[in-house]
Formats: C-alpha cells, structure tokens, sequence
C-alpha cells in the first residue's frame, strides 16, 4: 500500500446501507467513501466510482480486466461475500491487485434456507400460498415429509456441512459428491460419498453448492436434468448460471421434474417471469446471506480484508 491511509470506495450497497457496518469501518478509516446509492454500481458507473482508490470493497459488483485497466491506482479488492465468481481473479494476480477475503462467513444462513426451500417445495407450501393470495380456496393438498427422503448435496463444502448437520433431526439418507476429500467429515455424519451419476438417479432432494466456473457453468441444461427422478425438488442456492432456465421451465411445466426452489438466477435481478410464474417454482431475491448474523460476518471480514490480503490464486 502506498502509505498509512489508504483511499478507500466501499462500493457495495449492502455493506453502505449497514449502520453497524458502516460505523465500524469509519471508526477505522474515516475518510473511506461509501456508496450513497442503494442500487448496484456496474461498468463505467463502477469505474468512477473506484477511479482514484487504492482500495475497492464490493459485494456482488463485477470487476473485469478492462475496468482494473482503467483503475491504474487499485491495489487491494475486499470483498463482501464469498463467492469471487464476478471478479477477474487470473486480470487481478497479472496486476498484483491482492484480495481481502474469507469463505463460510454465510454458510449457516445459506445452509438454513435450504432447508427452508425443502420443506416449503414438498409441502406446495408456495402454490397454495400464491392461490389463497389471489382470492382461492384450495382443497387440501398431500405433500411429502423431509424427514427420511434421500438428500442430495452436489458440494459439501462450508454450506453443504452446515446443511447435513441442520438435516440431522430429519433422518434423511444424505448423499454427496465433492471433487474435494470429504471422507473425514462424511464419516463423522453419516454421509455417503456417491458418484454424479448415483447423486442424480437417487437424489429425492438435490441440493447445489458448487462454485460457477467455466466447467460448471450451464452443467444443469437438459441433459444433465433428464438423469435427475420426476419426483425431485432441485434447490440452488450457489449460482444462476449454473442450471440453464430454459430446461428448468421445461421440465417443471410437463412435470418431468416435480419442483425448483432458487435464490440464484442467470440475471439479476431476476428477469424470467416465465421461471418465477411458474407454480412448482419458488424463487428469492439472492437473500441467502441476508441474515443479520451473516450480514455482519461478511461486513466484518471485508473491514479485514481491507489490510489482511494475498494475491488471488485464480
């Protein structure tokens, strides 16, 4: 860093329109500039927003190559989150701008919202929710109980953890593949490491927690959700781009795939009213950290990460 007092631009709204955060990081560097806006700042508005900073705290605000090209004087990106997908991690390390961040400061919240999404999708819960808001009576409904359903976890990284301990009272078979060793952990909890092509075939609940990358970017298109039985409920929660929406909306309208629960769409804010519309489909607006203790983790790591970084490995 080039002095003592670096020049900040907290880009990110979530972390500006926090009090506490807010306080916590001017206490700690007055002269910091915090987003006045409670809209995301993208592209040129991005660019001079950060223009004449050393250091950049953004949420889920993308950083390209050709914008730290325009932002000479960048040295430090914190990031509020933990997903990196929207940064440029290989433009960030060629031009020696470090990354404050940390993983599974949100995992618990994330975690929890996947059970929440179970729960709310083998009860039709969000169905017979929208039909008594528009006026009607339904009949009863028969559902599907959580506890004992076969669960799968494509990752069980920080959030899939958080989720197989929360479905411990449930008595559900839990299933997981992970390109990374798990083995001690699924030991400890009863999880069974399966291949992909077993996770799909047996998966009741299917739950994703895989990060976006050039591989797993559209790895859910039709192919892969043909494998998956007529009677799964597929949860994403790690990102949009993941699981291609035309497929989705496919199979859920023919009920070759019995429900979708998302908090993560190709575009956002969410732009497929075709998907949202959509009777077995319940959708949230990207809220999965959006708990107070989550909120305040992530704030805090991102205060950190603003002297405590390391060139990202991409």
């Amino acid at each position: 860093m080039a002095n003592d007092a670096p020049r900040i631009a907290v880009a990110s709204p979530s972390f500006c329109q926090h009090p506490v955060l807010r306080t916590e990081l001017l206490a700690l560097h007055p002269n910091a500039k915090l987003n006045p806006s409670p809209h995301r700042l993208e592209g040129d508005a991005l660019v001079d927003f950060l223009r004449g900073h050393e250091v950049a705290v953004l949420g889920l605000e993308h950083l390209t190559a050709p914008m730290m090209d325009a932002l000479p004087e960048l040295r430090v990106v914190s990031k509020l989150g933990t997903g990196t997908d929207m940064l440029d991690l290989a433009a960030m390390r060629a031009r020696g701008i470090r990354l404050g961040w940390a993983p599974g400061a949100n995992a618990l919240s994330i975690a929890e919202l996947v059970i929440a999404f179970a729960l709310l999708a083998l009860r039709h819960m969000g169905a017979l929710n929208a039909a008594l808001r528009a006026g009607e009576r339904p009949p009863q409904r028969m559902g599907r109980l959580l506890s004992g359903r076969v669960v799968g976890l494509h990752g069980c990284g920080h959030i899939g953890q958080h989720v197989v301990r929360l479905l411990t009272p449930f008595g559900c078979t839990v299933l997981a593949h992970d390109i990374a060793d798990r083995q001690a952990f699924y030991a400890a909890h009863g999880v069974t490491a399966v291949s992909l092509d077993e996770l799909l075939a047996r998966s009741e609940v299917l739950s994703l927690h895989i990060p976006l990358t050039p591989e797993t970017r559209g790895l859910y298109g039709d192919a892969m959700l043909a494998r998956l039985r007529p009677d799964c409920v597929l949860i994403n929660t790690a990102r949009g781009e993941i699981v291609e929406e035309a497929a989705l909306i496919a199979r859920l309208r023919d009920g070759r795939l019995a429900a979708a629960c998302a908090d993560v769409f190709a575009g956002e804010p969410a732009i497929n009213q075709a998907l949202i519309d959509l009777p077995n489909f319940f959708g949230t607006p990207h809220i999965g950290g959006s708990a107070e203790e989550a909120r305040l983790a992530m704030g805090r790591i991102a205060i950190e990460g603003i002297t405590r970084n390391a060139l990202p490995e991409p």
